[in-house]
Formats: structure tokens, sequence, C-alpha cells
């Protein structure tokens, strides 16, 4: 299915990858718990059941029209909503047969793959990359500039720090000797180290972003990573750390309603052109603390809509680069065809 970008000027944890923190139910779940995995349909509507569990961030913001839809009753199928706060979590989730469908990052995808032995699919990618380099001052406009900088990041051993190496690299410079990489653990201290002045330049991700600029004016996005991604690279790969994924029993026990899913999120995510409404949602489902964020996040969120072959084509050379750096990001190995499902 043809990229559906929802915002032209921006672009990932890690991500991976080291962008989330927290644990919170949406509204949307039932009882505020998450629901055993039955496969059932209603006689009444003929409605199935799904269990969907989503990250609070980027990639959960595409959810949000959704789970407004659920709770309207307009939606085709009965699904049961958990917002968590962690890669981690939904990882449990899956491996336990919790979840049905969950949105997670991609790293995180290919990953179950290997570990459950090939018993999840990717279903789409629902975000590109959400990562941002900031500075204090003006003296960044490319990535050559960054050379002799210190750089402050989240993502030591996860994507952050393979997508910042890749870059650097295709740029010319060494992240060993060019550059000094200072690598801190959470996204929170990260933030405050940038607003307070006390990282001058620093790779962040959204939300985080928007929290900095609106504490310290002076701090400005010099790079889209995402932009200097594409600009460095030439075989049709994208910058995409996003997705949702699908426990392949529960798919092939209702092909019909993951059909219809992957339908009701795209429209989903295409609603989240609705800026003002779509932060008001962010907000009630706990994705996004507060509208007032959400709103200045969004278009930095870079959502978007792949599936299909172009999915599996535009993915490829972003998992060929975290196996270089790192076969373990992935799960030891890079994913064969059937890791990506087709209708």
């Amino acid at each position: 299915m043809k990229v559906k970008q929802l915002v032209l000027t921006l672009t990932a944890a890690v991500l991976s990858a080291a962008t989330l923190a927290g644990c919170a139910n949406t509204p949307a779940a039932s009882g505020g718990e998450s629901v055993q995995s039955t496969g059932s349909t209603t006689s009444a509507a003929a409605k199935t059941d799904i269990n969907v569990f989503a990250i609070k961030g980027p990639t959960g913001v595409g959810m949000v029209h959704l789970m407004d839809a659920q709770d309207k009753g307009t939606a085709s199928n009965n699904y049961h909503f958990t917002v968590v706060g962690s890669p981690e979590e939904v990882q449990a989730k899956i491996i336990n047969n919790e979840a049905d469908i969950a949105a997670v990052p991609t790293n995180l995808a290919a990953a179950l793959f290997s570990k459950t032995n090939g018993n999840i699919s990717l279903l789409a990618v629902n975000t590109l990359g959400v990562l941002y380099m900031m500075e204090n001052g003006e003296s960044i406009q490319s990535v050559a500039d960054l050379k002799g900088k210190t750089i402050y990041s989240t993502g030591q051993g996860a994507n952050p720090e393979y997508v910042l190496d890749y870059i650097l690299t295709q740029n010319g410079l060494d992240p060993d000797k060019d550059v000094t990489i200072e690598f801190v653990e959470q996204n929170d201290e990260l933030a405050t180290l940038v607003a307070t002045g006390k990282a001058e330049v620093a790779m962040v991700p959204e939300p985080n972003v928007t929290s900095i600029v609106a504490k310290n004016s002076d701090i400005r996005v010099a790079l889209n990573m995402t932009e200097e991604w594409d600009k460095v690279t030439d075989d049709g790969s994208k910058l995409m750390m996003g997705c949702v994924i699908v426990r392949n029993a529960f798919a092939q026990e209702h092909p019909e309603a993951v059909d219809a899913f992957l339908a009701e999120y795209e429209a989903s995510i295409q609603g989240a052109e609705d800026i003002e409404a779509t932060a008001a949602l962010c907000e009630t489902y706990g994705i996004i603390p507060k509208a007032a964020i959400a709103k200045q996040a969004i278009p930095r969120c870079n959502l978007t809509f792949v599936s299909g072959d172009a999915m599996m084509n535009q993915i490829k050379g972003y998992y060929d680069v975290l196996f270089a750096a790192n076969p373990k990001s992935i799960g030891g190995k890079l994913p064969d065809d059937s890791f990506y499902y087709k209708k």
C-alpha cells in the first residue's frame, strides 16, 4: 500500500527503543484490565474481540481515532485497548498470548519474530523517524557541522545509537573519533540536560523535543534525522521506527477481522491530520500526557501507514543497518519474507 505521510516537514528508539516510560490502561480497555485473548465473536453484532496494545508516545498516536471509534460503538471489531509505558511490557503480552495486535518499535517486531519462532507478523509501519538533533545556537546546519561536538543521547546499544552512527558514518564522520557521544539512560534526564543548557547538542525523540522547546525557546531543532537518513540512503529504505504486529494464530483464525483492523487503523492514522482533535484524544487515552504538548509534537511524530510489498521493500534496508551494527538488536538474524503480512 502506498505510503500516506501525514506531515511533510519532519520525521523516530527505541525506540525502541528508548523513548517511553510508565504504564497505564486506556478508558477503552474493559474494566481497566487487559482482556485474555479468546478470538470469539459476539453473536449479536458479529464483532471479533481483539486485544490491542499500544505504547505511550509516537507509536501510539495513530491509534487514538480508532480508540475513539470503539468508545462510540462505530468500530468494525470489538477492540480491547491497553496502553503501556514500555516495549518490554508489550513483549511479555505477545509471548503470553495476551495481545492479539500491538503497536511496537520495529526492532522489537523483528526480535519477537525470532523469539517466537516466527509466530508474529509485521502488519504495517505506523511511524517513520522521531529523532531530532537539537542545539542551543545556530552552529549546526548539516551533519558535517557535528564534527568536534559532544552529542548527548539516550539509547546506547539500541536504535538511536545505531541510527546516529550510520548517519555520521555515511557523512564521512567517525563516531569514535570525530564526535563525542555521551549517553544518558532516560529521555526525561536528557530533556532536562538540554533545556537547562548543560547539553548544547543532543539527539532527542518526540515528544521530548516539544517539551524542551516549551521550556527553553533558545533550543532549536537543527537536524531531522529521518531526512538525513534519506539523504545518505539510495536503496529505497526508510527510517521506519514504529509498526503494528499481529499474532499469527489470531490472524489465521480471524483474517477478515485483521483486514478490517488494517482498514480502520489506516483511517485512524489519516484522522491525525486533524491535529487539534488528535491532540485531545492523545491526552484522553494517555498516549501523550497533555493535549498542548501533543498538538506541537504530532507534526514531528512522522505518522505514516505502509503495508504489503511497499512496507517490506522500505524496511529491509533499515533492518540491514541494525543487523550490521548489532545483530541482537533485531533478534540475532534478519527476518525472512514470511515476517511480512500480506492479504
